[in-house]
């Protein structure tokens, strides 16, 4: 049976990819995947920031962002070194290169989000918000709980 077209786990995977097509589009010419943008974006906010924090803050598994970051490496997007606080852990540095195109970056996320609330009032873009935000926590609280064969 076909899912009901006033889902809203439909709109939010619907979103979300529309998302993924627009800004992977917009950031092709600098060979940033689809998935690689919030790892950037995410170091812009705070370079420096251990793989393991990056994991945390974007709730991706380890494995993936350890992929992410090693085609980000790759690309001479980031470095990754031996924390000097825990040398268990690897810092991720922006390089030159990356801060070269930060503006561009932004603007591609920026342009996204301005059209995903294009006709909204302040207000519908604040409760949108607080709407989503606490859908984000509820979903994070129930993902956490142990699922009952």
């Amino acid at each position: 049976m076909i899912e009901n077209r006033n889902s809203i786990p439909r709109w939010v995977s619907l979103i979300y990819r529309y998302g993924q097509m627009y800004i992977g589009e917009h950031l092709k010419k600098y060979d940033i995947g689809r998935g690689q943008h919030i790892f950037i974006n995410a170091l812009y906010k705070e370079d420096g920031l251990t793989q393991e924090e990056l994991a945390d803050y974007l709730k991706i598994d380890k494995g993936t962002t350890a992929k992410a970051l090693k085609k980000l490496e790759e690309q001479g997007y980031i470095t990754r070194t031996v924390s000097k606080k825990d040398k268990r852990c690897n810092e991720v540095h922006l390089t030159e290169k990356a801060l070269l195109i930060k503006g561009d970056v932004r603007k591609v996320l920026t342009d996204w989000r301005e059209r995903l609330t294009f006709g909204l009032s302040d207000e519908e873009k604040q409760l949108a918000l607080t709407i989503l935000e606490k859908m984000g926590n509820n979903a994070s609280r129930f993902a956490e709980e142990q699922v009952e064969p």
